[in-house]
């Protein structure tokens, strides 16, 4: 079992910046690439970026190409999502996930762990 805590979610303008963690714990981190997810409402969950269990490889949507900055810290058992230049429509719950394999995915069925997420607001 891995447990995931996201936290860092706000309300904050349009053009403002925000930096989520997700913390986890159980089983080792280093073996899991993780992703980042949210949900507006009445919105299917999307995927925002991923990161590989290494850290060496990561993938944005199109939606937060150059917004957005995934990282992870292995050490601290904690994965990051940046969020610079954020916009009304980015408001939605976010999720952090653990997958069980090397790079990351886009599918959300694929991921084993899910967090409670946290909640971002952008006002205009």
């Amino acid at each position: 079992q891995v447990q995931l805590i996201e936290s860092g979610g706000g309300l904050v303008q349009a053009g403002g910046s925000l930096r989520l963690s997700c913390a986890a714990s159980g089983r080792t981190f280093s073996n899991y690439a993780m992703g980042w997810f949210r949900q507006a409402p009445g919105k299917e969950r999307e995927f925002v970026a991923g990161i590989s269990y290494s850290g060496r490889t990561t993938a944005d949507a199109d939606s937060v190409k150059g917004r957005f900055t995934i990282a992870r810290d292995n050490a601290k058992n904690t994965v990051y999502l940046q969020m610079n230049s954020l916009k009304p429509e980015d408001t939605a719950v976010y999720y952090c996930a653990a997958g069980g394999f090397a790079l990351p995915t886009t599918t959300a069925t694929m991921y084993d762990y899910w967090g409670q997420g946290t909640q971002v607001t952008v006002s205009s």
